[in-house]
């Protein structure tokens, strides 16, 4: 499967460094574009463009971390920090706009303080909201 774009949401978690080196290692077989992305989830009592000064330097920090674990790669990553009331469905709408071809995220298969992740590359048929995924 060519892949001419990945997305790869963060959150600062232990699997954000193994999703970040497998859309990279992808990346650079095809010559693709890789963008990560942090999602600020914003309460519904306040408006969607609230200043969210300590969550905005959190993401911040979390992708300073993104491009440098690509820069470790030898790739480099477009990077965005996005607001929106609910992840699930941002990571979606962010990937239909940008037209990725894959969504690269980090499944934790035990407790945050044990550094163990699976890696697993899964190709759907495309539909509407359905992406190839690529879980680390």
């Amino acid at each position: 499967m060519k892949v001419s774009r990945l997305l790869v949401p963060v959150n600062g978690s232990s699997t954000d460094r193994q999703a970040l080196e497998l859309a990279c290692s992808a990346a650079k077989r095809n010559k693709a574009k890789v963008y990560a992305i942090c999602v600020i989830e914003v309460k519904r009592t306040l408006p969607l463009d609230a200043e969210l000064e300590p969550e905005v330097q959190k993401a911040e920090g979390v992708l300073d971390r993104a491009e440098k674990i690509a820069d470790e790669a030898d790739y480099t990553v477009e990077t965005e920090i996005l607001q929106a009331r609910e992840v699930g469905p941002a990571i979606v709408d962010e990937a239909t706009e940008r037209a990725v071809d894959v969504i690269v995220m980090g499944v934790p298969t035990a407790p945050e303080s044990v550094e163990t992740v699976t890696c697993r590359f899964t190709a759907k048929p495309p539909r509407a909201t359905s992406f190839p995924s690529m879980t680390a």
